[in-house]
């Protein structure tokens, strides 16, 4: 004959065991997605600054490079202006030299003030970027 009390008794145990296992899985499911809401929103918010940082980095060029072509045209103006009130042809070519000099040297500074800029406006671009990647990357490693 089969005891009834003790077959109940373990499928109550079988039952409370399931239901335990279930909420336990459910509950971990739940937890995961919250973390995987959690970097998506926070990656998301590291693409917006990335795109903040260079937009300001291209503003930045952009203003700079205007700045320097006024202020080059400027001196080319000037540079005319002083070639056509010189009395010779070796004034001509003193003061054309004198411009070429100049206008190479400024020519090659302002190519190295773009330069850092750049490199600072990729600098800044990347910055969030490559946090998230390290935090992803710990995350990651902490399940190991």
């Amino acid at each position: 004959m089969v005891d009834t009390e003790a077959y109940k008794a373990t499928v109550e145990k079988v039952s409370a065991a399931s239901n335990q296992a279930f909420k336990d899985g459910v509950e971990k499911t739940l937890g995961a997605l919250n973390e995987v809401n959690a970097l998506s929103k926070s990656n998301v918010e590291a693409v917006v600054e990335s795109l903040t940082a260079a937009t300001k980095g291209a503003e930045t060029v952009g203003a700079q490079a205007a700045a320097f072509t006024k202020k080059n045209w400027e001196e080319a103006v000037a540079a005319a202006k002083s070639l056509s009130t010189a009395k010779s042809v070796q004034e001509v070519i003193e003061l054309q030299s004198s411009y070429a000099k100049t206008s190479l040297e400024a020519y090659v500074s302002e190519l190295n003030s773009l330069t850092e800029t750049l490199s600072a406006s990729f600098k800044d671009t990347f910055k969030p970027i490559n946090a998230r990647v390290t935090a992803t990357v710990e995350k990651f490693q902490s399940y190991r």
